[in-house]
């Protein structure tokens, strides 16, 4: 999917919002393990009930990694179904890789030779070569991780480089723009950090910027958009617990449903405030 693409279904839909797929088996109503295929069914029924309030959908791997193969072959089967029902949706594998160059190739095979992911996210800590085999792919994007919504993040990511004054955060950003493009990379910045994304957007004023952290965090949507919002939105915002997890009983996807909307009628208002829709 191409920059100007995936404006267009923003546009369309009146929504920049991703939904998070972070299945937890522990968590899914329970009535859905009277048959076969609990997980995969969950996954199709949130799915079902939110494609037209949504742009993107985002598995977190590590909930299906942790049930070995039945895990991947849910995967596959949430990725092959929004492909074959709702094609226009931007899919991207939460997956935080990062290694070595033959390691990275082997990564970028699995989720766009394999796998028909739109994007995976990548962890810049070991440098270019760990990162630029994902971006040999056509149509395919990287998206990086810059500043993270986590405690940790002051770890490491806010270390300031005496000399030029830049956080290290900021200089992933700017280094990396060596690498790819606003056509084929965007970065994760964290919507608790909404107050950096003025800093960020002089930095990377046309990439995307894919942004956790609304709602069970306690990011602010309307602070997001103040910040970071650019002339062809440039933002995707994951929601994950918020919506998937809205009911536990028979009427949980008709509450995703619920949730998915109120945040899509917010951000209809914030594109329309900018002149975007």
């Amino acid at each position: 999917m191409t920059y100007n693409e995936l404006f267009e279904n923003i546009k369309r839909k009146k929504s920049f919002l991703c939904v998070g797929l972070d299945t937890d088996v522990t968590k899914i109503p329970e009535h859905l393990f009277e048959e076969d295929d609990a997980m995969f069914n969950f996954n199709k029924a949130i799915i079902d009930a939110t494609a037209d309030l949504c742009v993107a959908y985002k598995p977190n791997l590590a909930f299906y990694e942790s049930l070995g193969l039945q895990g991947w072959e849910v995967l596959e089967r949430t990725v092959e179904y929004i492909r074959t029902n709702y094609p226009d949706q931007f899919i991207i594998a939460d997956a935080k890789r990062g290694d070595i160059g033959n390691t990275s190739n082997m990564y970028a095979r699995t989720f766009f030779g394999n796998m028909d992911f739109d994007s995976v996210t990548v962890a810049p800590y070991m440098g270019e070569d760990s990162v630029t085999p994902f971006l040999t792919y056509e149509g395919k994007w990287v998206t990086l991780l810059a500043l993270t919504s986590n405690k940790g993040a002051f770890d490491f990511q806010f270390i300031k480089d005496e000399e030029t004054g830049d956080h290290l955060f900021e200089r992933v950003l700017k280094i990396s723009q060596n690498w790819g493009n606003a056509e084929n990379m965007m970065y994760v910045v964290g919507a608790t950090k909404a107050e950096m994304l003025g800093d960020i957007r002089t930095i990377i004023p046309e990439h995307f910027l894919l942004v956790p952290g609304i709602g069970a965090q306690g990011g602010s949507l309307a602070e997001v958009v103040k910040y970071g919002m650019n002339d062809h939105c440039g933002l995707l915002v994951n929601s994950s617990r918020q919506i998937i997890y809205a009911d536990n009983t028979k009427n949980f996807a008709r509450a995703a449903k619920t949730e998915a909307l109120k945040v899509q009628m917010e951000m209809e208002k914030c594109l329309k405030e900018k002149n975007l829709i």
